[in-house]
């Protein structure tokens, strides 16, 4: 109850500038569309949002305690689905796009593996690992996090997780987790790819795609919770509309 209150109190405080506008939660995959996206909405708009980026478990938890967010978007539709079912939102929402895994490295330290085989990375640094040489392998935390259950899946059905177990450093979230891949220690780790695309990441790093049939699909659902107000509910209804669907797909999702 106690941390629920302090976030409460935390999120309260916000720039004159955010005054009175909406707090978004969003899964950390999101980061860079949904900031575009939330730009263009003010500018067709002149309403002003306030964005908040986490793993979806954790926001999931937050939501059921009370936290004051009125739109939420998830990496993973059983988060939206769950609360619907315990009476804390009035229905499930709906899909806004299907994210996809990859597997990134940073640019130039090591091959980059062929679209074939996508965990290569993965086995090279076991091995080095076995030669006693220290490369890292980052996945986001499968406790919260939908990538983090993705990428596990990926690795058992590779046999690759009790492997990479002494190598692997876990993320709180999934962009949290691409700052790990990227790390001087590190060999590359499991990722979104939206994040991957985004510019400010692109000349820092590579990637190759993971084949969506190695996990479970990444339908990501959102919803409005009961203290969304008229802002909110719009954002909720342009997110559904062409022009945020061309920058879902600009950033890797799919939108059908």
């Amino acid at each position: 109850m106690m941390r629920a209150l302090l976030l409460i109190c935390l999120l309260l405080v916000t720039a004159p500038a955010f005054a009175g506008a909406p707090i978004i939660a969003a899964a950390s995959n999101l980061q860079f569309a949904l900031e575009e996206a939330a730009e263009r909405f003010t500018q067709q708009t002149g309403h002003v949002l306030r964005l908040n980026f986490g793993s979806s478990g954790n926001f999931r938890r937050q939501i059921a305690q009370g936290a004051p967010f009125e739109l939420f978007l998830s990496a993973d539709e059983v988060f939206v689905q769950a609360l619907y079912q315990q009476g804390h939102v009035d229905n499930e929402g709906v899909i806004y796009a299907r994210g996809r895994l990859a597997w990134a490295q940073p640019k130039g330290k090591y091959p980059l593996p062929d679209k074939q085989t996508p965990l290569a990375g993965v086995h090279e640094a076991i091995a080095a690992h076995d030669a006693g040489q220290r490369q890292r392998i980052a996945i986001a935390s499968p406790e919260h996090a939908p990538y983090g259950v993705a990428a596990q899946e990926v690795l058992q059905s590779a046999d690759l997780w009790e492997a990479s177990e002494p190598l692997r450093i876990q993320g709180e979230n999934v962009s949290q987790t691409l700052q790990f891949a990227l790390s001087d220690d590190a060999r590359g780790g499991l990722v979104a790819y939206s994040l991957v695309l985004a510019p400010a990441l692109s000349e820092r790093s590579e990637f190759v795609l993971i084949p969506e049939t190695w996990h479970t699909p990444l339908r990501q659902r959102m919803v409005l919770t009961p203290q969304a107000g008229e802002v909110a509910q719009a954002f909720y209804a342009w997110l559904q509309e062409a022009d945020a669907l061309a920058i879902f797909q600009q950033y890797g999702f799919s939108t059908e």
